[in-house]
């Protein structure tokens, strides 16, 4: 269901487990040299002259032996700052222990590497990325190819880090797994959902009610209603103001709609509350006064796990609640749940998703190509099967709705959310056309991505 992300004191656990460390260190830095070496000679065959830049540390000494074993294979490889020459250039500058920002010096040689104009290949990670974080503190190398070391680091997935990877091919060096913090959530996950049986109900399969919709952007909470169903839900109420009701009686077929006034919503919605095991709410739902009372009174008055997402998340405060609540934001939604900035936020992804979970008790989806789904007892899973093509209006109220489907069927709200934003991207990558995608595009895939 998962794969494990390294980070620097984990990868330190893994190599101290080794038969023999720290006596056995040479030959686990021969081992990766090697493999870097291999790794180079597979991917570039063509390539005559590499010129290889060594730290001083274990980073440099991997990219010693590399340069010695393609000096053995028949080629050029030498360790200079001065890449006119190079085919390709092979970055051994910083390894996993690095972190914060690059000294001048340093920083000049990754600035040399990333204008050398030629294939970048990164030992371990792009030296400048935090390898527990995927942080950048100054200047980053920008790799074409990664060769890393027994298992990916968090900071190879996590962006910013994972946008300077390039890619990311792991090499075997002979260490045992271990546990790690941070999971990266694998295909596997939708096996956790559970499927009809021949005893469900239309209810027992998942009823879920969505809440949302304002004139104008009635089509978001449609999107959720549909992908719910889609998702396999087996009810699906869709709630909207009595506004909206005819837009949405004329967009949405599967569904039972139900129109409400603001000033007796919870009265209105009170059988539709009774029969759902799980809410969504918030998809267009507007920023009103009386929108985000709303919002508040459900949370407070249910005992069902809620997804909360869009318009519902503006204003949020914390709320004390025994049911799972799940937040899904984006980077700029985030960033006022936090009242920071989305730049602060696009740059310590992980932290920031850690410190939402905290303040509001929630398990947090920041959305994004690495989209990191946070409890608030520290789980942390990672989700980057998205393609650029998500990159589009309503694919956010498509992942509410499957995350809510797959909360009304029971499962686990961390699985939850990890199963949903995995179904959510294998979708978008199951639509033949990627350029023009629309989020009903990723609706109408989802059925042939959890088969």
């Amino acid at each position: 269901m998962h794969e494990p992300l390294y980070s620097a004191r984990e990868m330190r656990a893994a190599e101290e487990r080794f038969p023999g460390f720290p006596a056995t260190a040479e030959e686990l830095m021969e081992r990766a040299g090697a493999a870097v070496a291999d790794e180079l000679l597979r991917a570039f065959p063509d390539a005559r002259r590499f010129s290889v830049v060594c730290g001083t540390g274990a980073n440099g000494g991997d990219g010693r032996i590399a340069a010695g074993r393609l000096r053995a294979a028949g080629r050029e490889a030498e360790e200079t700052d001065d890449h006119g020459a190079a085919d390709v250039v092979v970055d051994a500058l910083f390894g996993t222990g690095f972190h914060g920002a690059p000294r001048a010096e340093a920083a000049e040689r990754i600035e040399r590497i990333n204008g050398s104009g030629r294939p970048v290949v990164a030992v371990d990670l792009p030296s400048g990325v935090d390898a527990s974080t995927g942080e950048i503190g100054g200047v980053a190398v920008e790799a074409t190819l990664t060769v890393t070391f027994h298992g990916r680091k968090v900071g190879l997935v996590v962006a910013p880090g994972r946008f300077h990877a390039g890619q990311v091919v792991v090499a075997d060096i002979g260490l045992e797994p271990g546990p790690t913090a941070i999971l990266h959530a694998t295909t596997a996950i939708l096996d956790r959902v559970p499927r009809r049986g021949a005893e469900d109900t239309k209810f027992s399969a998942g009823s879920l009610l969505v809440v949302g919709g304002a004139p104008g952007t009635t089509s978001a909470p449609v999107l959720t209603a549909r992908a719910a169903m889609r998702a396999d839900a087996g009810y699906v109420t869709l709630a909207v103001p009595d506004k909206c009701l005819a837009v949405a009686e004329s967009l949405a077929l599967e569904p039972v709609k139900r129109g409400f006034g603001w000033t007796d919503a919870l009265e209105t919605l009170d059988s539709d509350l009774e029969r759902a095991r799980a809410l969504a709410v918030g998809p267009g739902l507007g920023r009103s006064d009386e929108a985000r009372a709303l919002v508040r009174a459900l949370l407070e008055r249910t005992d069902v796990p809620v997804v909360v997402d869009a318009d519902g998340l503006f204003g949020l405060e914390p709320v004390t609640r025994r049911a799972p609540l799940v937040l899904t934001p984006h980077a700029g939604e985030l960033a006022r749940l936090l009242d920071t900035d989305s730049e602060w936020v696009g740059a310590h992804r992980l932290e920031a998703a850690g410190r939402c979970a905290e303040r509001f008790e929630a398990i947090v989806v920041l959305k994004g190509a690495d989209t990191i789904v946070r409890a608030p007892d520290g789980r942390a899973v990672v989700c980057d099967h998205g393609p650029p093509s998500l990159a589009t209006a309503g694919t956010g109220d498509v992942l509410t709705g499957i995350l809510g489907a797959f909360l009304a069927k029971g499962l686990d709200p961390v699985d939850a959310a990890s199963a949903a934003a995995v179904a959510h991207g294998l979708a978008a990558r199951a639509v033949a056309h990627q350029t023009g995608l629309v989020a009903s595009d990723v609706v109408d895939a989802l059925p042939s991505v959890l088969r």
